[in-house]
């Protein structure tokens, strides 16, 4: 039986990570995943580092990218925050009049026509932020953008729960919550929900400044200890299927918000490579 002090403690640490999960504010993820013909890659990255560069100079939208390393080969994700299904219209207004303002409509078309030629397919979706199911949340928006800004790899665990049993998973996964805060403070596993799409779709994503850091972090199997038994027989009985994928950031493909950038700008905006140098005059002549 816990004692009269160990009971403050706990009462205290609930209130604590109840305050802390208030003070992030709730939104949305806008996400758009292309899978590219690899005969295209070099051309859709020449596209998207236009279109980036068009955003950037024109106060257009805001997004991270990174592309599947470990998973679906020449995936590339687009991700921009939103604070509501409103600021989604919004984006999409200023991605477009950004796009417009660099150049005659008919050159934006023909813009996103050649960037629509290099894709085998795209999925666009609205994934809802589930703080209340995060482990080792940042304090505040500005943490999380520090976080963010420094890393450069994601690891999700896409879940995919049956029709009717998302409740009995969400149970699980705040039983996560608890034991990865106890067993692995300082690790953040930033929970997602599908908004749009099916509904039973859960994303749990930690950011890493290095694939070393996976070595750091403490699995699941030994985080939950004796009751992993209990969230094994609960996957079994309400989980489709779950995959995992870890991607790299492209920074060149990205046009990431402000706070983002303040955390690592050599990274964030990497200057253009150098044209490559002039050849001495004469020199093609000399061959002859």
């Amino acid at each position: 039986m816990k004692s009269k002090g160990q009971w403050v403690g706990a009462l205290m640490l609930a209130v604590f990570a109840t305050a802390l999960a208030a003070q992030m504010p709730d939104g949305y993820l806008d996400v758009t995943g292309i899978r590219v013909k690899p005969e295209k890659r070099a051309e859709f990255d020449a596209i998207s580092k236009k279109i980036a560069d068009a955003n950037r100079k024109n106060k257009g939208d805001t997004w991270v990218s990174y592309e599947v390393i470990y998973g679906e080969q020449n995936t590339v994700y687009f991700i921009s925050k939103r604070a509501n299904f409103g600021a989604v219209e919004a984006g999409f207004g200023a991605f477009m009049g950004a796009l417009s303002k660099a150049g005659a409509p008919s050159g934006m078309n023909k813009l996103l026509q050649d960037a629509n030629d290099t894709s085998a397919s795209t999925r666009s979706e609205i994934r809802h932020q589930r703080w209340d199911l995060t482990a080792n949340a940042p304090a505040d928006a500005a943490g999380y953008a520090k976080l963010l800004g420094q890393s450069r790899w994601a690891r999700t665990a896409i879940i995919r729960v049956r029709p009717g049993r998302v409740a009995d998973y969400e149970a699980q996964i705040k039983l996560n919550k608890e034991a990865q805060e106890r067993a692995n403070p300082g690790w953040g596993s930033f929970v997602s929900q599908s908004a749009t799409g099916p509904i039973g779709v859960f994303y749990v994503t930690t950011f890493l400044k290095s694939l070393r850091d996976l070595d750091k972090i403490k699995p699941l199997a030994e985080v939950r200890g004796s009751s992993y038994a209990s969230y094994q027989k609960t996957v079994a009985e309400t989980v489709l299927g779950t995959e995992i994928i870890i991607g790299r950031f492209l920074p060149e493909l990205s046009n990431p918000p402000e706070d983002v950038v303040a955390a690592d700008p050599k990274f964030w905006r990497p200057k253009p490579s150098p044209p490559p140098p002039a050849k001495p005059a004469g020199a093609a002549d000399a061959k002859k």
